[in-house]
């Protein structure tokens, strides 16, 4: 029997710095307790923060290490400091619940780690990198619908994360936060309402910081991982969406009671 899951392994950039590495380890385990808050109701998660700045990640479902990565990147609070997530989704054949994450040596953990790694070679540094092909044995190529395309989807998947990463890296502050707070309340109103700006003006950061754009390419490549995840497992008693809806709605609800800590950032 296989089970769908999906992994990122998290560094933060900049790390080393002797002011920072102790604050921003801290961080990493605020961050950590967030994350399991978020996810208490989709089932057996597992996560660790290891070796000071890095976080890893494994969950049940293709889509839910990258929705965690994107708010993750949305709310994150140290700017000069970002973190970047190399992402991995497939399928084990043990429930996750039974994994032992400190000694789990799978093909999807090393997909995560060489994407992590990749990134961390570049000079200007992706968000989000998506590992599927590299590690995989051959031999299950065909066990799974998607699997003879797995290079396909990791090149086209990754394209997307490049244009979003685009429109992200030309957003004012302003702009970056404002969408960040629209992604979290989810009406224009309201974050005119906490900023103290006119739904206009709120319209225009939206618009003007192509939010609408980012937003979308994330809900894109979400749609996509789910899609995948119903065509693998058509028998299952659990709707990917569904489960997906339950766990935004969680992180939302969490986060609106963390609004003064991204006002702050």
């Amino acid at each position: 029997m296989n089970y769908p899951i999906s992994i990122f392994i998290l560094d933060v950039s900049n790390s080393s710095s002797e002011q920072m590495g102790e604050e921003l380890s801290g961080y990493l385990d605020e961050i950590v307790n967030w994350i399991t808050s978020w996810t208490k109701m989709i089932g057996s998660v597992q996560i660790k923060h290891r070796a000071g700045d890095e976080i890893i990640f494994a969950a049940p479902g293709y889509s839910t290490a990258y929705t965690i990565a994107f708010f993750v990147s949305r709310v994150w609070k140290y700017k000069r400091h970002m973190p970047y997530f190399g992402l991995a989704f497939g399928d084990i054949d043990k429930e996750l619940s039974k994994v032992d994450l400190e000694k789990w040596i799978h093909p999807l953990v090393k997909q995560a780690r060489y994407a992590n790694d990749q990134i961390k070679q570049e000079k200007n540094r992706l968000l989000f990198k998506f590992e599927l092909d590299q590690f995989y044995p051959e031999d299950l190529n065909y066990r799974l619908p998607y699997h003879q395309f797995r290079n396909e989807f990791e090149t086209l998947i990754n394209a997307l994360l490049n244009l979003q990463l685009k429109f992200i890296r030309n957003q004012t502050d302003i702009q970056e936060l404002v969408c960040s707070l629209y992604l979290i309340l989810n009406q224009q109103k309201a974050v005119g309402k906490l900023l103290g700006r006119t739904a206009p003006t709120v319209s225009s950061h939206l618009k003007k910081g192509d939010s609408e754009e980012i937003l979308d390419t994330y809900s894109k490549i979400i749609s996509i991982l789910h899609s995948l995840q119903e065509k693998a497992y058509p028998d299952s008693d659990f709707l990917p969406q569904d489960i997906n809806a339950n766990l935004t709605k969680s992180i939302r609800d969490h986060m609106k009671t963390k609004l003064k800590t991204i006002l702050d950032s």
